[in-house]
């Protein structure tokens, strides 16, 4: 006998949904799955974050009294979600605490009850985020199945092969809820008419045979059945026997001819087959950092550099959160105002009139630091001189092509006709072996990466126009000597604007930091790349890895134990495939003997995604670092803003 549950997402803050829609949502959608519930009896989970509880509570209370009950009399279950969707990887720790702790007073209040299982926002999942639900209180959370098993290297394993808990920071782990981004598409399609019923009957038992797992029939959107947002033009019509009414006749068909025994997602969870893996086990990978939903166009830079102005948006939200911190607000409101700004819905399809009152509240929450003279952006480091600095000597070979800049702390060898590339960067920490600059021409055997590989650049790529263009052009650096630093600074004409390029060597600290302004052009309908690092290899003991922040409180690791391209395109139409979190604005570099780089950016200043490279080639690797201004996918849309980008980078010793 197969077993099945199902998971319906609520969400009235859906991006295509219109503000004054949401009462015909509730009545469409929200009524009409309560009936379905009564009508069949299946143990349904309902997910809905406490924002959209308050939202259907202040438009229809009635069908919050319903809810109250069929929950009261075990006939459905909630499912937690937070106050807003939000993605939490990408979201710095406090707002994710805050944003779980306003949701669950939220379910308290209005329905008296708190969840035990929650849906990851998004199914955008990191290590991280398992700390955040374990101190909520859940003791499950429900994540997409199919993405993991990619970012593992399991998908032509059998099911049972994935594992049952997640493993986060330390001896924290939860068990998991498989969704199936495969099993709930079906659904959607037969309950559209797109396939025949006796088809989708097929699937599912040969499904059930081959999976020989609790099935997850499905878990995603109510939104979509005798309702369309309008997101697409390309949307079905609806069909004529009602959807949910059809949705009810499927459901019983499996029951009928599979003999479907139907679960509650609680008992879901617990239920367990001979096999399965019992560990916990980390569900992420360094190819995929940040596994999400679906298909590939839905990797997790969707929400962190496109969509109408999505750079932007984090950028302030992240201003916000700097200054909530600075003046140890407590406010709950406070707090619940910054969540729903960062919210994912946010970041996609949003219709204009819910984008103009984004920016409206945004603008209110800075004016609010303004007038404190609490909130200013701030570089990736504020230093104060003491004492006497070294000189500083500057070499130049004898074609005036390499500068080379030594201080007592850092050597830097910066290559003039490429557009002040770094050709070598190192530092007295390291003994001052360079660490990162230029891979020439000739440095790989393969005529895949027959190509220079420089440290320092831009790169920008306009599909429409066919056009790719870089900084890599002959220059005239500018020399400033401050106090404590030396600046060498150049201007360069690209993509119909000007970019100005400056390096600064903090002669005191021993840091440079790699500075990057656009002047003239605002952000293009393209892909947009900086501070572009490569790591010279014979510096690195194998492995090398990387750690950050995604979400979370304590950094995740990542190993380049294979090939990775984040930067890789998915489709067509969508540019990249992952990135980092780094929500607190660092990346640690480290190999196997201690040795170690650390970058670090504000993300009050420019919330840039940082990407990885790592490409085995015989006995080397090319392993580069860089950090994503833009991105291309079905939600972008034209006139954002382009916002500097400063990036530090010191050493560490073994």
């Amino acid at each position: 006998m197969p077993q099945g549950y199902l998971i319906f997402h609520l969400n009235l803050a859906f991006s295509s949904i219109a503000e004054d829609a949401r009462p015909g949502v509730i009545r469409k959608c929200y009524w009409p799955l309560l009936d379905m519930v009564g009508r069949t009896g299946i143990p349904v989970g309902i997910e809905l974050t406490g924002w959209t509880l308050k939202q259907i509570s202040l438009l229809d209370p009635s069908w919050i009294d319903r809810f109250k009950t069929m929950l009261a009399d075990s006939r459905c279950e909630l499912i937690g979600s937070g106050w807003s969707q939000i993605i939490g990887p990408l979201v710095p720790y406090e707002v994710n605490r805050y944003n779980q702790r306003i949701g669950l007073d939220a379910y308290r209040e209005l329905l008296d009850i708190v969840p035990a299982i929650v849906l990851v926002n998004e199914m955008a999942f990191s290590t991280g985020m398992v700390d955040i639900y374990a101190d909520a209180g859940y003791v499950g959370i429900v994540m997409d199945r199919d993405n993991v098993r990619f970012a593992l290297g399991l998908e032509h394993a059998p099911v049972v092969d994935m594992p049952y808990r997640a493993k986060g920071s330390g001896q924290t782990s939860l068990p998991v809820l498989w969704s199936d981004s495969i099993l709930f598409q079906r659904l959607q399609r037969v309950i559209h008419g797109d396939i025949p019923v006796a088809e989708y009957v097929g699937y599912v038992a040969r499904r059930a045979q081959d999976d020989n797992a609790c099935l997850p029939i499905y878990c995603n959107d109510a939104e979509i059945f005798d309702y369309r947002p309008g997101r697409f033009s390309t949307e079905a019509s609806l069909h004529p026997e009602g959807e949910w009414n059809r949705m009810s006749r499927v459901l019983q068909r499996l029951e009928t001819e599979l003999d479907m025994n139907w679960l509650s997602p609680s008992a879901a969870l617990t239920y367990r087959v001979p096999g399965e893996k019992i560990e916990p086990a980390l569900l992420s990978s360094t190819s995929q950092p940040i596994p999400v939903k679906k298909q590939a166009k839905y990797n997790v830079n969707r929400w962190a550099v496109t969509g109408r102005d999505d750079l932007w948006l984090n950028t302030m939200c992240h201003r916000i959160h700097r200054g909530l911190l600075e003046c140890q607000e407590n406010s709950v409101d406070a707090w619940r105002e910054l969540c729903e700004l960062w919210a994912s819905d946010l970041r996609t399809h949003i219709t204009q009139d819910r984008w103009q009152e984004a920016l409206d509240r945004v603008d209110a929450m800075l004016e609010r630091f303004r007038r404190e003279q609490s909130l200013q952006p701030q570089g990736a480091t504020q230093s104060s001189w003491v004492g006497e600095c070294q000189d500083v000597v500057i070499e130049k070979d004898e074609e005036d092509i390499y500068w080379t800049i030594k201080s007592n702390l850092v050597q830097m060898t910066l290559n003039v006709r490429r557009g002040l590339a770094i050709s070598a960067l190192a530092f007295r920490e390291h003994g001052f072996e360079p660490v990162l600059g230029t891979l020439p021409q000739g440095y790989f055997s393969s005529i895949l990466l027959g190509a220079d590989f420089y440290s320092g650049g831009i790169l920008i790529e306009l599909p429409g126009e066919r056009n790719r263009m870089t900084d890599l052009e002959r220059v005239v650096p500018q020399l400033v000597r401050e106090d404590t630093s030396l600046s060498i600074r150049v201007y360069l004409p690209i993509a119909g604007g000007e970019l100005t390029k400056i390096l600064k060597m903090d002669l005191l600290n021993g840091t440079v930091t790699l500075h990057y302004d656009f002047t003239g052009f605002s952000r293009p309908m393209g892909i947009i790349r900086a501070g572009i690092l490569t790591l010279l290899p014979e510096a690195w003991n194998l492995p090398i890895g990387v750690s950050c922040i995604n979400g979370g409180q304590v950094p995740e690791e990542f190993v380049f134990d294979g090939n990775v391209d984040h930067g890789k395109a998915a489709t067509t139409f969508v540019s990249s495939s992952a990135s980092l979190g780094a929500t607190d604005g660092r990346v640690l570099v480290k190999d196997s003997s201690g040795r170690a780089l650390q970058l670090k950016w504000d993300p009050s200043s420019c919330a840039a995604a940082p990407m990885l490279q790592n490409r085995i080639v015989n006995a080397s690797c090319l392993t580069r670092i860089y950090f994503s201004l833009c991105e291309l996918d079905d939600t972008f849309r034209p006139d954002g803003r382009l916002l500097p980008f400063s990036l530090e980078i010191s050493a560490s010793k073994p």
